[in-house]
């Protein structure tokens, strides 16, 4: 019987493999252009890569979280971006496990088979930021459908996705007892909401990563696409977003490895002074200390996805393992720099691509302030600090 490292082990290859096809070139024609890695999403999506998480009888793989993470690490770790991608799977996992039966036979044999895309999903808005609860994009019921107006930010791959998640307001928030209360989450048919209520504006940024405002104009949504129960979207989406943090703890892991690999092989053949530049101490200790901050990253990323394929809480782990893998890829990230001086700097490297993609993961999809928030309240006991 084939034990868990040797089921990762057999992912990694098959991924790996994947991603020869797609070379360092490839991604930084990609980001010249700034366009979106069509081919390489589609082949990910024909291989079956990104229906690990959906159940054999909607026809994914159910391979879980675990499984997931490792998919999105080695994509990064070969030099790509998961940043196309892993909406995908974190956004299908709020339907899987809060969408009803008739939503699940629906939409997650398309999603499966790579006939749907569900990228994206609408919660920041401009005047709230991580202050989820204060939203004020509402979905108001009329009959038999819901009308939503209102405002979103930071919203990605919108441009690249056929089905979108959405957090509003459907019960004012001074009519509720707790202010966690009163949202709900619908799925969005991009296909006939763009143009029809929904206006989308891209937002050009640092890295070559498509996110975009939203603008709704009563934007009516079919009242069968509620998921859930109607003022509980509050609660789906933070079950959502554990999924989120650790596939991108993973991703940030994977970052990390390619860094560290790139600085040591750069270290072992640049000669300066008649001998290589990694002989130097002060070259090879912070290349040393940033591969064990990755390892030990590492740790609780397999730490969090163990517990969330369990069905167990892993909101703190999820957290944590987010926190220290987007620090250690950013170290890293550094460190690689560092180590090739100037021509880290120079495209045909990828360092610099890299660099500016993993620094994303200290500002989203949450910062390392609410991070510290959240462990000083919910695992040590301190009082709420905001």
């Amino acid at each position: 019987m084939m034990n868990e490292s040797d089921q990762h082990q057999e992912i990694r290859d098959a991924v790996r493999h994947l991603c020869t096809q797609f070379p360092d070139e490839y991604f930084r024609k990609v980001d010249e252009e700034r366009a979106y890695p069509e081919k390489f999403v589609d082949a990910l999506m024909e291989a079956g890569w990104l229906a690990a998480m959906i159940p054999e009888e909607y026809g994914g793989t159910g391979l879980g979280l675990t499984a997931a993470t490792v998919i999105m690490e080695e994509i990064n770790r070969s030099g790509g971006n998961s940043g196309a991608v892993h909406g995908q799977m974190y956004n299908m996992g709020t339907l899987l496990r809060s969408g009803s039966k008739a939503q699940k036979e629906k939409y997650l044999p398309g999603i499966a088979a790579g006939k749907l895309r569900i990228q994206s999903m609408a919660v920041t808005e401009p005047t709230t930021g991580t202050d989820t609860t204060k939203i004020k994009t509402t979905a108001v019921k009329k009959d038999g459908r819901y009308v939503v107006n209102g405002q979103k930010v930071w919203i990605s791959r919108v441009q690249h996705s056929d089905l979108m998640i959405l957090l509003a307001r459907t019960t004012p928030l001074a009519e509720v007892k707790k202010k966690s209360e009163g949202m709900s989450i619908f799925i969005v048919d991009l296909r006939e909401a763009i143009g029809k209520g929904l206006a989308v504006r891209p937002i050009p940024n640092l890295v070559n990563h498509e996110t975009n405002e939203l603008f709704f104009d009563n934007l009516e949504i079919p009242e069968e696409n509620l998921i859930g129960q109607e003022g509980r979207g509050f609660k789906y989406i933070l079950d959502g977003l554990n999924a989120e943090r650790t596939l991108i703890a993973a991703e940030c892991i994977g970052d990390g490895y390619w860094f560290i690999d790139r600085a040591t092989k750069y270290a072992n053949e640049r000669i300066v002074f008649d001998r290589p530049i990694g002989k130097n101490q002060g070259v090879q200790f912070p290349i040393a200390d940033a591969f064990i901050e990755i390892e030990a990253a590492n740790l609780m990323r397999f730490k969090a996805a163990e517990l969330f394929d369990a069905n167990q809480p892993c909101g703190a782990q999820a957290n944590m393992a987010k926190y220290l893998a987007a620090k250690a890829s950013w170290e890293a990230a550094n460190v690689c720099m560092q180590t090739h001086g100037g021509f880290g700097f120079a495209n045909e490297y990828d360092i610099e691509r890299k660099f500016r993609e993993t620094r994303l993961y200290q500002v989203a999809p949450i910062s390392t302030n609410l991070i510290y928030a959240y462990v000083a309240e919910h695992v040590l006991g301190l009082p709420k600090s905001y």
